[in-house]
């Protein structure tokens, strides 16, 4: 495939997954103000996937603005624990918090992608993943935080599951790159059945 993708993420697991996939991207950054968005969107009573939907959405759109000819995938990935976003940790102690709350329960990884061209979306995919985390005990928890650097807890959340997170769970059903945050097959699928 040899259109020219532009990756509205700094993210490097998604970078890879794409690259990974023969679709060769360019990042360019959107710089969204996720914490601004989320807040607003809880605020009008979103469910987690309407979250995750528009800030791929806006990432992708405001990318494209620039980029007008060219595809722009802006994507997003939200935990759903009963109904509410859990958003990355900002520091230790709330990573710790977070993993108190998943601890035994089992959560919703919601990953949503969007395509935009010429400053507006053009397809979006959302997809969603079942994840059961083991009942731990506090030690066990402080443990595994001690062993992850800080640029993965706060880029992943508090677990990077093709990493030392996958230990974390006890039951995962769903797509790998859904729960990586890029269901990447839909991305091809699209793509190749594209016409201008």
């Amino acid at each position: 495939m040899d259109r020219k993708i532009i990756l509205a993420s700094k993210s490097k697991v998604r970078k890879e997954i794409l690259n990974k996939n023969g679709l060769i991207c360019e990042v360019q950054p959107s710089n969204v103000d996720e914490d601004i968005v989320k807040e607003s969107l809880e605020k009008q009573k979103a469910s987690p996937e309407e979250v995750s939907k528009s800030l791929a959405e806006l990432k992708a759109n405001k990318v494209s603005q620039k980029f007008t000819d060219e595809f722009v995938i802006g994507a997003d990935s939200v935990i759903d624990l009963k109904g509410k976003v859990i958003s990355k940790p900002t520091d230790r102690n709330q990573a710790y918090e977070i993993l108190k709350s998943l601890n035994g329960e089992t959560h919703y990884l919601i990953s949503s992608v969007c395509i935009s061209k010429g400053g507006s979306m053009i397809w979006n995919f959302t997809d969603k993943a079942s994840l059961t985390m083991k009942n731990m005990k506090e030690k066990e928890m402080k443990e595994y935080l001690s062993k992850i650097s800080d640029e993965a807890l706060y880029a992943y959340n508090v677990y990077q599951i093709e990493g030392l997170g996958r230990s974390l769970f006890s039951k995962i059903e769903g797509n790998e790159n859904t729960i990586m945050g890029l269901p990447v097959e839909k991305i091809k699928d699209y793509l190749k059945n594209y016409d201008e």
